[in-house]
């Protein structure tokens, strides 16, 4: 589906204000509450989002903003994207220094637009430019009107972005009184001040005075976190398509239209689907055969060209050309599942990892993305249909934990999406190491993926041979792989062997004693960040199981001289253990270690707890199993 932005993240905070001129340049006159913490201070802002008719409207801003550090250089990138239903009407910024002159200037020409082509079927195009400023505090203005000539999504209010104070902002919303919008609050108690005559309706917001909020590694997007106030039409139209957005059943009628007549597929294909899964014992079994097919011969595209930024392309076309986009793609297997006798709905959803859910209260389209799900009596298989590597019925952390958005016959129906779970995302590393009397070692490693980490290996594959190698050695800590072999991904198997020829494995060689690391591949090594005055809950991509299992053969001549104590630790969130021993028969020293994430999100007020017990884990990684020549 396409992906419509309103404003983007820089336009956000972009605004309009008809008195530039009496807004203050200096640093000083910012009241230490606004100014303290804050990288950048919107020191005026003025937001005008007009609606004409159904599919008319105008949105206008004009901001002054001081941007005071190296940590606010981002608001100096302007980016908009535009496609079929929008125009950047208007455009001009103005750069003044401390002393409030002008140093530069810049309009539309000196834009770079270039088209957003994802593959070749899109109509989106992104402006964008970069300011340059010789040193900070710098003040910046920036004067926007954009045009729309069909709408669906009407532009939040994002008050309060990371580290930014706010001097003085205002949003108004012009809505002819037949049409009306809807708001709701997020993060903020305000309420407009309404005015209304015969033919408008208007909604104001205004803040002042609003200090900055500390920006928190790991938590969820900003849209979530921070004082917003979303707005939402009751009516929208975009090319001939009108719909309906104050229920949500209402809403999924009119997407539902969308694809009315898109699901026929050629007698001869409803022929092999229908041979294809003619040994099946069980729907479930079906469903199953026709997905994996999908996986293996059909791929993703971006399609957004006008209306069919919604509307998919025909069953017969996706089965002709063998691509399709989130929503093509879902059709299409829909499609297949009808001939085979299996009722499927397309669902929306907003993807992303760590996404909010959608509000159930206030309908309006949050949506990024179409995937299919299919009730068995009480089982529901969701499917993702643009992915190469999801387990069947597994959608991964991109669309889990979400209320996804079912396209029904009679209209749109809210349900929830499963649940993330560790068992769902695990990867096992099995490495053996040949020990040589000199300290020389060969490793070699097997790391077997589900889920999330089948993503990563997929992602490797496709990498450079360079960033492969780079990846493996940040990532999972190898010293210096000297192979790295793939298994069959067109198969569905995603392991990968990583080889090494060390001239030296020890952390430390002394005398006739080897200190050796517990493993060869670290099952964790990422420093959580600060847990002081946290605030805002924090955020793992994905609960996960990992599992390493390494088996030193010592040479000749050697034994086991010290092991590290076998641990078992946990929290409520998570679990860890390790075990060693010695085989002296073998001359093998084994090393296993297990962690457990069993919940990807982590309330703030638990996350010292969490940040301890992962650090704990960093600390235990440091212990040797010692290792002497006796002979």
């Amino acid at each position: 589906m396409r992906r419509i932005y309103i404003l983007s993240y820089c336009l956000l905070v972009l605004s309009v204000t008809s008195a530039a001129q009496s807004v203050s340049f200096d640093t000083v006159s910012i009241p230490l509450n606004i100014r303290k913490n804050a990288a950048v201070v919107v020191r005026s802002e003025n937001i005008e989002f007009e609606v004409f008719d159904i599919d008319h409207a105008k949105l206008s801003w004009h901001r002054v903003i001081t941007i005071l550090n190296d940590e606010g250089k981002d608001e100096l990138n302007f980016d908009q994207v535009t496609d079929k239903f929008s125009k950047l009407d208007d455009f001009e910024v103005k750069v003044y220094n401390l002393a409030g002159k002008t140093v530069a200037k810049y309009n539309e020409h000196d834009l770079i637009s270039v088209s957003i082509a994802h593959e070749f079927m899109d109509d989106d195009k992104n402006h964008f430019m970069h300011i340059s400023v010789p040193s900070f505090p710098v003040t910046v203005e920036f004067n926007v009107i954009l045009k729309y000539n069909g709408i669906l999504n009407y532009p939040r209010y994002q008050i309060s972005e990371p580290n930014v104070g706010v001097e003085f902002s205002n949003y108004v919303v012009k809505v002819p009184t037949d049409l009306d919008i809807r708001y709701k609050e997020k993060n903020i108690q305000l309420k407009p001040t309404i005015t209304e005559n015969k033919k408008y309706k208007t909604y104001s917001w205004l803040v002042k005075n609003v200090s900055p909020i500390e920006y928190e590694d790991d938590a969820v997007s900003y849209e979530s976190r921070y004082p917003s106030i979303l707005i939402a039409p009751t009516h929208f139209k975009l090319d001939d398509y009108e719909g309906d957005m104050t229920s949500w059943k209402s809403f999924g009628n009119w997407y539902g239209s969308l694809s009315k007549g898109m699901d026929q597929l050629p007698d001869d294909r409803k022929i092999f689907y229908r041979n294809l899964v003619k040994d099946a014992k069980t729907d479930k079994e079906k469903v199953k055969i026709v997905y994996d097919y999908l996986q293996k011969n059909f791929r993703y595209v971006s399609i957004q060209l006008g209306i069919g930024g919604f509307k998919p392309f025909p069953a017969d076309y996706t089965d002709s050309k063998k691509y399709g986009d989130c929503k093509g793609l879902s059709n299409y297997l829909q499609a297949v599942l009808k001939v085979i006798g299996i009722k499927s709905y397309q669902a929306l959803i907003n993807a992303r990892y760590n996404k909010e859910p959608v509000d159930p209260d206030f309908p309006c389209n949050q949506f990024n993305h179409d995937i299919l799900c299919v009730l068995l009596g009480q089982d529901s298989i969701w499917l993702e249909c643009t992915s190469k590597t999801n387990d069947f019925g597994t959608l991964g952390s991109f669309t889990e934990n979400r209320n996804a958005l079912l396209i029904t016959e009679t209209g749109g129906v809210l349900v929830p999406t499963p649940k993330s779970a560790p068992f769902k995302n695990t990867i096992k590393v099995y490495t053996t190491v040949d020990l040589g009397e000199d300290g020389s070692g060969k490793t070699n490693s097997t790391l077997t993926p589900t889920g999330e980490f089948k993503q990563e290996i997929f992602d490797l594959m496709n990498a450079k041979s360079d960033e492969q190698k780079s990846k493996i050695i940040s990532h999972w800590s190898f010293k210096d792989p000297s192979e790295i072999k793939f298994a069959d991904k067109d198969a569905g198997d995603f392991k990968l062997d990583v080889v090494q020829d060390l001239e030296l494995l020890p952390e430390l060689k002394t005398g006739s004693k080897m200190f050796l690391s517990p493993s060869i591949a670290s099952i964790w090594t990422y420093k959580l960040p600060k847990a002081e005055n946290r605030k805002q809950d924090f955020y793992f991509n994905f609960p996960f199981e990992k599992k390493d299992t390494t088996v030193y053969q010592l040479p000749k001549g050697y034994t086991a001289d010290a092991l590290p104590e076998s641990k078992s630790a946990g929290c409520r969130y998570a679990s860890y253990s390790t075990k060693y021993w010695y085989d002296e028969k073998s001359g093998k020293v084994y090393s296993a270690s297990t962690l457990v994430l069993n919940q990807y999100k982590i309330p703030a007020k638990d996350y010292a707890e969490v940040k301890k017990f992962f650090d704990d884990i960093l600390v235990d990684r440091q212990q040797r199993i010692v290792v002497k020549k006796t002979s």
